[in-house]
């Protein structure tokens, strides 16, 4: 068996290897939403957060570090297509609830479905001792990030 590799090469090769991958994968999604879908790249980061749970223009600006007059217009472009709709809280009228119609849904998942077929292509090219080896690296890398764990 070789010797372990030095923490130095660990930080080295991920510094090489996780940004570039991330930003190419980032990039694919985006053009994947722009090019094929119309949606400006704003846009599509809103759609995001929203089906993640960021339900209102304020908790979208902070998240998506834009003004709240950037993500008020973003919304308003998305419900003008019907892909959000607003909710009215019902025990405060002053909150506005956003949500995905069940077309912003659609999109979503056909824009994911694409990238995912990008990323098959990709992960075919790896024999399958190769691509177990990248699961079980990728389970070591989530579980090093995990800040949850003791």
């Amino acid at each position: 068996m070789s010797p372990a590799p030095e923490i130095n090469t660990l930080i080295e090769k991920f510094w090489e290897s996780i940004p570039p991958t991330w930003r190419e994968t980032r990039n694919t999604i985006r053009q994947i939403a722009v090019e094929q879908f119309g949606m400006t790249v704003g846009q599509f980061q809103v759609l995001r957060r929203i089906r993640k749970g960021v339900d209102s223009v304020s908790a979208l600006a902070e998240a998506n570090r834009i003004s709240r007059p950037a993500a008020s217009k973003a919304v308003e472009a998305l419900v003008q297509k019907g892909l959000v709709s607003r909710l009215i809280d019902s025990r405060d009228r002053r909150h506005v609830h956003l949500t995905l119609t069940s077309e912003g849904n659609r999109l979503l998942e056909a824009i994911y479905a694409q990238a995912e077929t990008w990323l098959n292509q990709k992960f075919q090219r790896l024999t399958a001792e190769e691509r177990t080896t990248l699961l079980n690296a990728m389970h070591i890398l989530q579980n090093t990030f995990d800040d949850t764990r003791s």
